[in-house]
């Protein structure tokens, strides 16, 4: 993962019967608030799981990496993947579209003009998904986390760990990320139940648009992102 900022496990039973117990879960959700014309259900905190990982009982196989782990992203993608929504600009749809909405987590675009700061400083990012589609994989620009880590270094250089949040990064970010695109090898990662994909912290990753199939209840990926210390969150 040093150099490629991502590592994919690969088929383990333990996380299969989790992942089933999770789709479970999830088919009982409300996933009637959609993003982009219907197309996406974010599913922020939307997984009821425990604690400890478990859902319905069923152990969470990484439990023993975080001592209290959030309610779960739930991210169910559908066809056509992405649709325009009314109050969306023409530039962030077609970003979304040609781009794969290409983003790195805990940069949290804030008021009218989207200005990033640095609000959710995550340790890491973990995806398992919950049931076995072609369509809409996650996509990764390989190494691109130690492009965006030195453009961070240098932004919060003199700056106490705690106040990262106080600095204004839009500029950084996107200047980074356009270095991202130049430079990394954009790579779609199939979705398969049973697997899990680490990501590091910094990677830049986004969802591809619809081509390919799902079952008739969407794509399905749950999300883990433990927060950690800012002073860690620097580190690569």
């Amino acid at each position: 993962m040093v150099s490629t900022g991502y590592e994919v496990r690969r088929f383990d039973p333990a996380v299969a019967r989790w992942a089933a117990a999770a789709r479970e879960a999830v088919l009982q959700l409300d996933t009637s608030d959609r993003r982009h014309g219907g197309t996406w259900f974010v599913g922020v905190d939307a997984l009821p799981n425990a604690p400890d990982g478990s859902v319905g009982g069923v152990p969470m196989p990484y439990a023993a990496m975080h001592d209290a782990w959030h309610a779960a992203q739930v991210s169910i993608v559908y066809p056509d993947y992405p649709k325009r929504d009314a109050d969306e600009t023409e530039a962030a749809h077609l970003f979304r579209v040609k781009r794969d909405a290409a983003h790195m987590d805990g940069l949290l675009p804030e008021g009218r003009k989207k200005r990033r700061h640095l609000r959710e400083p995550h340790g890491f990012i973990l995806g398992m998904a919950l049931n076995e589609a072609t369509a809409s994989p996650l996509v990764v620009w390989e190494g691109s986390h130690l492009i965006m880590q030195a453009a961070f270094l240098s932004a919060f250089e003199g700056v106490a760990p705690q106040s990262y949040g106080d600095v204004d990064v839009t500029e950084v970010y996107q200047e980074a990320r356009r270095e991202v695109f130049d430079r990394c090898a954009r790579l779609e990662i199939p979705t398969v139940v049973g697997e899990a994909v680490f990501l590091h912290r910094h990677l830049i990753h986004g969802v591809a648009r619809w081509d390919g199939h799902a079952p008739e209840e969407g794509r399905m990926i749950a999300y883990f992102r433990p927060l950690i210390d800012p002073a860690a969150w620097i580190e690569l």
